[in-house]
């Protein structure tokens, strides 16, 4: 681990795993720890006065983390790569702004899921753009000082959005008196992520803050080589890398759990005073719990090692090559589920009776894939109408 950024990181994140999930709220110090490590800026390119990490390292970091919290390792993943997705969106026309927050070490969260409902008012006096409405799943957001928000320009006679709706991205501070946080997330897992609604209520943002925000076809967008970015990385769609870095979180969590099962049962005794090493489910169920954890890493790796190819080579993706790297990531995050299934099997009646961090780790690994820009039915269905050459049914 010494060669990781997070390396002098990892104690405090650890240490604070359990409280973290007691009390929904990742540890103030480990935050700012974080905003004062390399970890913070490894998703900008040096353009910006970034790290410009490779995809692969942020993977090997986020799994690194993930073994120790998952809320912290979610809440990072989540800046990461809204982070890039920012630099890709607002692109460079706002280099100087992009580089201002990577400069002061700043935080970034994107609240878009369902129940989002924001309008935004053009105020031609002030050159403004006044936007109003919730937010929601924020991760991250109270450990923030910027926020994404996508929405609709409402027509200055009607009040109403045009057909079809002009759709536009800008960010905000979260400190803004108009910003107000919500704390909705109560989930089962990844409980301090801070995964809430942010409220608008008439935040004002320039007119030159806002991109057009291209939505669903987003990523044929950044791919035409006409369309201009900071960096080639930001060709890449934040969907997609998200995914491969989620993946990357469970097989860190999952290996712990593994490892840690392991060395739990070794001096165990089952009922009726028999070894656990020597009854025969034990070892098969590790064994495979161990090879499925590797096979997941191994798809993270190929994954990821794809996506830096390219962009070494400045190359675009293909959409062809989008729905493998979803590919990847899903199956790995599939590979993992299973496997924390089987360390349950092994930990049996005692893994339900026992205090410890196998429960917090089995939650987060089965939240994992259930993200929306994971979940295996979206990504299978758009894998598979690939594969058949019909037309997807939904986009992202």
């Amino acid at each position: 681990m010494g060669d990781l950024l997070c390396a002098d990181v990892i104690p405090l994140i650890a240490a604070q795993a359990v409280a973290a999930d007691r009390t929904r709220s990742v540890a103030p110090e480990v935050i700012a720890a974080i905003k004062e490590s390399p970890l913070i800026t490894m998703a900008a390119s040096p353009e910006i006065g970034g790290l410009g990490s490779t995809v692969g390292d942020i993977a090997r970091e986020l799994a690194a983390i993930a073994a120790a919290c998952g809320s912290t390792a979610w809440c990072l993943w989540n800046h990461l790569s809204v982070f890039h997705l920012f630099a890709g969106t607002l692109g460079v026309a706002n280099a100087d702004l992009l580089q201002s927050i990577v400069e002061r070490r700043e935080w970034v969260c994107f609240p878009a899921g369902a129940g989002s409902q924001v309008y935004g008012r053009l105020d031609p006096a002030g050159d403004e753009v006044v936007v109003t409405g919730p937010t929601t799943f924020g991760s991250g957001c109270r450990y923030g000082e910027w926020t994404g928000v996508a929405f609709a320009l409402v027509d200055g006679a009607t009040g109403k959005p045009s057909k079809p709706p002009d759709l536009r991205f800008t960010i905000v501070r979260l400190d803004e008196p108009t910003v107000r946080i919500e704390p909705t997330w109560d989930g089962m897992a990844v409980r301090a992520s801070a995964t809430d609604t942010v409220h608008h209520d008439a935040s004002r943002v320039p007119l030159a803050r806002c991109a057009v925000w291209y939505a669903a076809n987003r990523a044929e967008m950044y791919r035409d080589e006409a369309h201009p970015v900071i960096n080639p990385r930001y060709r890449e769609d934040w969907v997609g890398l998200s995914d491969l870095w989620l993946a990357a979180q469970a097989t860190g969590a999952a290996g712990a759990a593994v490892e840690d099962a392991a060395r739990g049962v070794r001096d165990r005794r089952a009922i009726m005073g028999a070894a656990m090493v020597d009854m025969p489910m034990v070892p098969m169920r590790l064994g495979e719990a161990w090879a499925m954890v590797a096979a997941a890493e191994a798809a993270v790796a190929v994954g990821c090692a794809e996506v830096d190819g390219r962009i070494a080579a400045g190359a675009p993706p293909t959409e062809a090559d989008y729905t493998r790297q979803l590919a990847h990531s899903a199956q790995a995050l599939r590979l993992c589920r299973e496997a924390m299934d089987h360390v349950l099997a092994v930990l049996g009646g005692n893994g339900l009776r026992e205090s410890g961090s196998f429960e917090r780790r089995y939650r987060d690994v089965m939240a994992m894939p259930l993200h929306i820009n994971a979940h295996p039915d979206r990504v299978y269905d758009k894998v598979g109408r690939l594969l058949l050459g019909i037309a997807p049914v939904t986009r992202f």
